[in-house]
């Protein structure tokens, strides 16, 4: 029995989608196992006293809960057809996902300015935590760029519209788990640290 057109198309976007997922259940073992880790690491005595979130954590936090939503939209325009909002919403996203990248080095900044430390003599197994979760998530956040990029690509080249949505479809799943990563975080760093 053959299959239709529609039948294939349905079965590939099954089939992405749910490779997505196994790679961002990955991705959230990974964290999990980190923060784990990061917390396990409070029994040393040497975990940071007096620490505060940077405030560029804060407005980083802002910015990328902004980029799922004007990802979203961009999503609901492609659906109707509307490829300008989608244009400009896809530019938005990238905007604010740029935004949110200057803010997390901002951030890291606003921690050594503390007196936190990464690396060398002056740091300690949580500051040395605090940063590879931060660098991990940002490389993430990379791939996130990356793939939204393409999209942008394939979107001026006409690739989508209301019954090709798949590549939009896949990146806004995406980054709304790269969202929720970062609020996860930005709460574990918030109540942990």
């Amino acid at each position: 029995m053959t299959m239709t057109a529609e039948e294939h198309k349905a079965r590939t976007a099954r089939s992405y989608k749910l490779i997505l997922l196994f790679a961002m259940l990955s991705m959230t073992m990974m964290f999990a196992g980190l923060t784990s880790a990061f917390v396990v690491s409070k029994s040393r005595g040497d975990w940071m006293e007096n620490f505060q979130l940077p405030l560029a954590f804060y407005f980083s936090t802002v910015a990328i809960i902004l980029c799922s939503v004007t990802f979203y939209l961009a999503k609901k325009a492609i659906q109707k057809d509307n490829r300008t909002a989608t244009s400009g919403f896809l530019l938005t996203t990238l905007a604010l996902g740029v935004l949110f990248v200057l803010l997390q080095f901002k951030g890291f900044e606003e921690i050594v300015q503390q007196g936190y430390f990464f690396t060398g003599p002056e740091s300690n197994i949580t500051t040395t935590f605090l940063y590879v979760v931060t660098v991990v998530h940002l490389a993430h956040l990379a791939g996130g760029i990356i793939s939204l990029l393409i999209i942008i690509y394939n979107h001026f080249k006409q690739k989508y519209n209301s019954s090709q949505t798949l590549g939009i479809e896949l990146g806004a799943m995406y980054w709304h788990f790269l969202d929720f990563l970062w609020i996860y975080l930005f709460l574990f760093l918030y109540f942990f640290k």
